[in-house]
């Protein structure tokens, strides 16, 4: 698989507590540099991002990150929040609590109230899948599905596990052909990459692949 291709498929992200105004401008230059789907970085750094790179690279931010467990009405506050500082993409975290309850109708309207609060722009669903049973991703792959959300997204890289192979071909066996599917956490190298790719991955959230092609230029 070509690099330029995988990159396209890169959402370049940093989401580290420490990150800093240097740091965040550095992954947009490299995100712009390679052609990236986006850059996925904090609430906080959103409207200076989008004035930086100046529409020449599309900026992703997360909300309810990582535990999930803020109100809807705060999730949506901060979806429509960061919208209008200029986030193109969303990537929310559903209340892991509600699925072990399988409160599966107030899931469903979660996640419809902040894909309507996005305004037309992508919303990605992370469901934290190292916290959930195959059966509990298979009704989340139902109701995002469901729900008119654009993406499901394995991880948060914040809960102990990140994506799987194995989640990966789970979710392209039962999401609906609306819904499009985010690895992330814990992808390393090209490899996992171009595996993830082909299982039915069409975004990847990881901060190496830049990295190791940087390495790779010498």
């Amino acid at each position: 698989m070509e690099l330029k291709n995988i990159l396209s498929k890169c959402d370049h992200t940093l989401l580290a507590q420490t990150a800093t105004w240097d740091e965040i401008k550095a992954i947009c230059d490299d995100g712009m540099k390679y052609e990236c789907a986006s850059v996925c970085i904090p609430a906080s750094y959103v409207k200076q991002a989008a004035e930086y790179v100046a529409g020449k690279l599309a900026i992703c931010t997360v909300i309810g990150f990582p535990n999930g467990y803020d109100t809807t009405a705060a999730k949506c506050f901060m979806a429509s929040d960061a919208v209008d500082n200029g986030a193109e993409e969303v990537d929310m975290v559903i209340n892991i609590g509600w699925v072990k309850d399988r409160k599966w109708d107030d899931l469903l309207a979660e996640i419809k109230a902040i894909k309507a609060a996005c305004k037309g722009k992508l919303l990605k669903v992370i469901i934290e899948t190292c916290f959930l049973t195959d059966e509990e991703k298979i009704k989340m792959c139902e109701i995002v599905t469901a729900s008119g959300a654009d993406y499901i997204k394995t991880s948060t890289g914040f809960g102990g596990g990140g994506a799987t192979r194995e989640d990966v071909a789970l979710f392209a066996k039962h999401i609906g052909p609306n819904v499009k599917i985010k690895a992330a956490g814990g992808i390393a190298n090209l490899q996992d990459a171009e595996d993830f790719i082909n299982l039915g991955a069409s975004r990847l959230g990881t901060s190496r692949i830049v990295k190791a092609v940087k390495a790779m230029e010498g």
